[in-house]
């Protein structure tokens, strides 16, 4: 195959939105199914605001062992041990979800004593903390090519510290880990002519059409 230019991406547009993982209490979440356009939340999905200008990283991982024989100096197999797909990012905006995300805890209005709410709201850190599983989608485009990211189920598995500052505004570091849903980790949409089927890649202000491209990131 010749090199080809053309095919290098950047990702100069992106969100990450986020919803209650499909099967948990109360959950209507329906996954997406299509590459959306660029710029809308996928529906019943909300977004996370503002990500710092290092962006998303996105990282899949199979860590195997080595299959060793007596026939032989090296390995004859890699059998899988794990596999991981993780999504980092920080996030910049101060709201509900990029709060109650990184505090585990939900917010809940402060009442005086008549039962009337006084106009603040409080949020109990528990010491014996439950983790709350979220459906992910990261969505990232250059021009009218079109990417996004379902991650079914995952959790949060780390939180960096969150500095107050005078001169740098407050920011909140998380880690999301996907979990298994029925085999696989996610899967990846596009209407980039990835395959190479002859169709033109769309261009900037295009509808977003295209073929789609639905990847199991585990097997």
């Amino acid at each position: 195959m010749a090199n080809d230019a053309a095919k290098i991406r950047f990702a100069p547009n992106g969100g990450l939105f986020m919803a209650p993982a499909p099967g948990t209490a109360g959950a209507t979440t329906v996954l997406p199914s299509d590459v959306g356009d660029g710029k809308a939340a996928p529906e019943g999905y909300q977004g996370l605001g503002y990500v710092d200008e290092g962006g998303v990283t996105i990282t899949p991982s199979i860590e195997t062992d080595p299959v060793n024989v007596w026939q032989s100096a090296v390995p004859v197999l890699y059998n899988v041990k794990s596999a991981a797909f993780q999504v980092k990012a920080t996030l910049m905006e101060f709201n509900q979800l990029t709060t109650e995300l990184f505090f585990g805890a939900k917010w809940v209005p402060v009442k005086d004593e008549q039962g009337q709410t006084t106009g603040s709201y409080r949020l109990d850190l528990s010491s014996t903390p439950e983790l709350s599983e979220l459906s992910l989608v990261v969505d990232w485009s250059q021009k009218g090519i079109l990417y996004r990211c379902v991650v079914p189920r995952a959790m949060v598995s780390d939180r960096g510290a969150i500095q107050l500052q005078r001169a740098e505004n407050g920011k909140f570091e998380l880690t999301i880990d996907a979990l298994d849903s029925a085999g696989r980790l996610g899967y990846v949409l596009t209407n980039d002519d990835v395959l190479g089927l002859g169709i033109a890649p769309p261009t900037e202000g295009g509808s977003g059409s295209g073929p789609e491209s639905d990847f199991a990131l585990a097997a």
